[in-house]
């Protein structure tokens, strides 16, 4: 009862997290081209902050973090909230949004390998199967042959959002000890740090204030704080802490049926047979992965500590 448990607590997370982050291409689609993408993501992680200070104190979060957990941390705000999410908008700048959910697609395939590799989770056929179905299964809900825009760049900067995202989230799943509230303040605000030079160069020297105030710019860039990272991140982290990281990694599928769910919805753009296969495909991997066995955040550090 406790493992069922711990799988329908961890999907509904996982699933909100990747529901809130379908809907996030739309917002960086309309503010990319006002807001360059270093400079959008710093104003994200300012805008983000104020609400996960007040977080602190409403939960009564502890700011404390051990000394030796110090580099972990470090090391999971550069290579997610810092260099993942700039390289991903830069990539949703130079492609299409087709194009970046297919790429970002690799990411539930290199948790697997992360967390294999640095936390000694199970590799089966079974977990590697799910990766496959639910990859397929993205590719025929967004590859449309008239409408993929791949450039260099943009497929280089893509690939490293995925694989960066993928580590920082098997990371994360050493400090699960912390709050999560805690854990997400301290990645966001190093992250806003590391930004803040070259985003502060930019409004000083070439931001256009008029072009930032259109409702739809300052609306997108409320969202991306708010929602997208305080919510979005916060549901992320708690959700690792349920689940294997290989297991975890198959909700970020999430993205793409939400973004063409919303497309259709919002921007009237049709939904074809090849959504509906693709979403079964999506469902039985992440089916399939869930049958596999799993152990929590608090059941790894248990096992670590005993050897």
């Amino acid at each position: 009862m406790v493992a069922m448990r711990n799988l329908i607590l961890g999907s509904v997370f996982l699933s909100l997290a990747g529901s809130i982050w379908g809907a996030m291409f739309i917002a960086v689609r309309l503010s990319i081209f006002v807001i360059p993408p270093i400079p959008l993501v710093w104003c994200r992680y300012g805008t983000a902050l104020a609400a996960l200070t007040a977080l602190m104190f409403l939960t009564k979060a502890s700011w404390h973090i051990d000394r030796k957990d110090w580099k972990i941390l470090l090391l999971s705000a550069f290579t997610g909230q810092a260099l993942s999410i700039v390289t991903q908008e830069t990539g949703t700048m130079l492609t299409s949004a087709q194009t970046g959910s297919v790429i970002t697609a690799a990411t539930p395939a290199f948790m697997v390998v992360f967390g294999c590799w640095l936390l000694q989770e199970k590799r089966t056929c079974g977990r590697v199967l799910s990766v496959v179905l639910a990859t397929i299964g993205v590719l025929l809900i967004v590859f449309d042959p008239d409408n993929v825009q791949i450039t260099v760049l943009g497929g280089i900067s893509l690939f490293i959002a995925a694989v960066t995202w993928a580590l920082m989230s098997v990371l994360l799943k050493f400090l699960a000890k912390y709050s999560v509230v805690t854990l997400t303040f301290y990645g966001v605000l190093f992250a806003f740090l590391m930004l803040t030079p070259y985003a502060v160069f930019w409004l000083a020297t070439e931001a256009d204030f008029s072009a930032m105030a259109q409702p739809e710019v300052w609306g997108s860039v409320l969202y991306l704080g708010f929602i997208s990272t305080t919510a979005g991140f916060c549901l992320w982290n708690k959700g690792l802490t349920y689940m294997d990281a290989s297991i975890a990694g198959l909700f970020m599928f999430f993205q793409p049926v939400v973004g063409t769910f919303l497309g259709w919805l919002l921007l009237d753009e049709p939904v074809t047979k090849y959504f509906w296969l693709g979403f079964l495909l999506i469902a039985a991997g992440v089916v399939l992965s869930l049958r596999g066995g799993n152990t929590t955040a608090e059941e790894k550090l248990a096992i670590a500590r005993e050897k």
